[in-house]
């Protein structure tokens, strides 16, 4: 639809320079071009399909430089579109023929076209310009970004491109009020007119945000924690036809690209493939670290890996033969960490006391071998101070009799992880000969005495008591495999409990035993030693456990179809019914379950026997449970329980709102939340 000429200059303004704009007359796009040179513009536009660089079979004609001028298409003498001409300027590197397309984005516009243009043999000078070709031309809305392409088909260079920023209408301003943006609407009160938020992407089309019909004039309200660079807005008329308006205020705001870098998130997909979810495009590179239990800095695998470039949603790999949970990933921009995730943690279990040991393959078969350490990469055998020198030739023996874990290999060297806790068990079994030994000979003290004999029983039972206390308590997790991203928000939960006093057994860390024992006998054998030691058994319900239970309890028996060989779930019911049956369950069971995916009231009542906590929101309760009966109720609970929620959210957020999709009940602009948007 035409823009009316009081709008336009109300865009432009009065000035001489825009009573110059040229003007065209009529409806067609054309196309001319420089003195000498023949072009034709094609009927109709064709696929926007660069398709990859081919080698030239000989001299070409290429595109070298774009430039853009504003005009105007009039349909009458006072209501005219803005429009966009471009000017492709060729040289000959070099053929006498080419097709050159042009490629234009404008949200919610995209198009290519194709000219054909043709150099007579005299103008053909090797690598020097020959002259130019103009299109005229792409309509744009009034404060729309135009981005330009042009390349040849085939395509022989890399394409050229341009970006062209339109002028905005003046009734649309964005302010800024401390922790709110305020877009103000000045529009007269009888103008409807609808209001789109969305993330305008380099690849790929927009995402829409927010949308809503509104009557000016209006000053909506967005919260700062929802800017990021690409958000952009786009004001309209609600007339037919009518011409859209876009901006994009934010690309340079630091709280945009702050933001930006806090909804970012790294996921992992398979054992080698990652990718980063991020709401725009960011320039970042990424490559492995090592982290070593104990707060020690990740230290970075470069060399001998190297940096690797990233683009957002696109799938990535690193070339890993096995993975580990000390191995994480670090994400870069302008040489600046700021992301890191150590994503096979949640499927591996917590950090491991390993020792990563960097292989060095030199000509003639020469090796070397160094350990990873915070002070720096240890050469082995070493006779320096630090931890994996003095163990350099247990190490050395263990890498040689096949008992380390090869993650990484090629023909420049190799990365392998090396258990170091049985050296550690040993060195605390010196220790704990060394106490009984000690405790034996004060028992025959004692004894000596009658008198201090209740004494010395009442002491030693405190002991024991103490020790078990700091030992942590056992924990066996049990939960119904529904489907793998539930999985990873189980292992999430783990190795979040795993930080605490508690030793957490879950199936997920223990498949090579679940597969060679079987799911029954694993089970039976992991509950009757976590009730022996006074542990307590944990089942997590979901809607396929509340399944697998209310067919258990119907039928008596497990029917056919199992899950899967790793379900021990469906297993376990063979042993927890009887429990709680018989009234045993009181004490040595607690169950769980997680807001938003399955209430309470949801489980069976034969379990309700026992306490059930929904999380996180109950996660305080849930730990307190999970101490030893008789341990007195900590004061750093909610510290722990917080703590336990900060490390549990990002496997929430991932299970509830997977990456690019708007959180249920929360959004931006006014009325933010499911069904926020009633636009046409």
């Amino acid at each position: 639809m035409p823009v009316p000429w009081f709008l336009l200059s109300l865009a432009l303004g009065r000035s001489p320079v825009v009573l110059s704009l040229e003007r065209l007359v009529g409806p067609q796009d054309a196309t001319h071009c420089s003195p000498g040179l023949s072009c034709r513009l094609w009927d109709s536009d064709i696929l926007c399909l660069p398709g990859d660089i081919v080698p030239a079979p000989g001299p070409v004609l290429a595109p070298t430089h774009l430039q853009t001028e504003l005009v105007l298409r009039c349909q009458k003498e006072t209501d005219c579109d803005l429009c966009l001409r471009v000017a492709v300027h060729l040289a000959v590197h070099a053929s006498l023929q080419a097709q050159v397309v042009l490629s234009f984005q404008a949200y919610p516009t995209a198009r290519c076209v194709l000219l054909e243009v043709q150099v007579p043999a005299a103008l053909v000078q090797f690598g020097q310009s020959v002259g130019s070709v103009v299109y005229d031309c792409f309509e744009a809305a009034l404060g729309s970004e135009v981005r330009i392409w042009s390349y040849t088909q085939p395509r022989y260079e890399k394409e050229l491109n341009h970006t062209q920023q339109l002028p905005a209408l003046p009734w649309l301003n964005v302010s800024a009020d401390g922790d709110n943006v305020h877009l103000v609407l000045n529009v007269s009160e009888e103008q409807h007119f609808g209001l789109s938020l969305y993330w305008n992407q380099v690849q790929g089309p927009p995402k829409p945000r927010w949308h809503k019909n509104l009557t000016g004039p209006q000053i909506i309200t967005l919260n700062h924690t929802d800017l990021v660079p690409c958000l952009c807005i786009q004001v309209w008329p609600l007339e037919p036809d009518s011409v859209r308006t876009n901006i994009c205020p934010f690309r340079e705001d630091p709280r945009a690209h702050q933001n930006l870098w806090q909804a970012a998130r790294l996921r992992l997909l398979t054992l080698q493939s990652w990718l980063l979810d991020a709401p725009c495009s960011l320039p970042a590179e990424a490559a492995l670290c090592w982290r070593a239990p104990g707060g020690d800095p990740c230290q970075p695998l470069v060399p001998p890996l190297s940096w690797e470039n990233v683009t957002v949603d696109k799938v990535l790999e690193f070339p890993l033969l096995k993975g580990h949970p000390n191995l994480c990933v670090q994400v870069n921009s302008s040489e600046k960490l700021q992301l890191q995730e150590c994503l096979w943690a949640d499927s591996l279990g917590p950090l491991k006391d390993d020792v990563l040991l960097l292989e060095t393959r030199g000509p003639q078969d020469n090796r070397s071998l160094c350990a990873l350490e915070p002070s720096g990469c240890t050469s082995l055998p070493s006779k320096a101070s630090t931890r994996a020198a003095r163990l350099g030739e247990y190490l050395l023996q263990d890498l040689q009799s096949g008992q380390c874990l090869q993650l990484w290999d090629d023909d420049l060297g190799a990365l392998w992880a090396c258990p170091m806790d049985k050296y550690i068990h040993k060195r605390w079994a010196l220790v704990w000969l060394a106490c009984l030994l000690f405790a034996a000979a004060l028992s025959l003290i004692l004894l000596l005495k009658k008198d201090h004999a209740k004494g010395w029983l009442r002491l030693l039972k405190q002991d024991v008591r103490s020790g078990a206390a700091a030992r942590g308590r056992a924990a066996l997790l049990l939960y119904s495999a529904d489907d793998s991203g539930f999985e990873r928000l189980v292992g999430a939960l783990a190795s979040a409990l795993c930080q605490l006093p508690l030793r957490v057994a879950v199936d997920l860390w223990s498949r090579r035993e679940l597969s060679a024992q079987g799911p029954v006998a694993w089970f039976h054998a992991q509950r009757r030693q976590t009730l022996q030691e006074g542990g307590v058994v944990v089942l997590l319900f979901s809607p396929g456990a509340v399944a697998l239970c209310s067919e258990w309890l119907q039928d008596g028996v497990s029917g056919p179809g199992a899950h899967g060989p790793h379900d021990a779930f469906r297993a376990s019911l063979s042993c927890v019914l009887p429990d709680f049956l018989q009234g045993r369950a009181p004490g040595s069971y607690v169950g769980a379950c997680f807001d938003r995916l399955l209430h309470p009231d949801a489980v069976p009542a034969l379990f309700r026997t026992v306490p059930v906590f929904t999380l996180p929101s109950q996660l305080p309760d849930f730990l307190g449970a999970l101490q030893q009966p008789r341990a007195p109720r900590s004061g750093r609970l909610q510290e722990r329980a917080e703590q336990v929620s900060r490390a549990l959210q990002p496997a929430l957020d991932s299970y509830f709102h997977p990456p690019g999709t708007p959180a249920p009940g929360r959004g931006v602009g006014p009325g933010a939340g499911p069904g926020a948007g009633d636009g046409t």
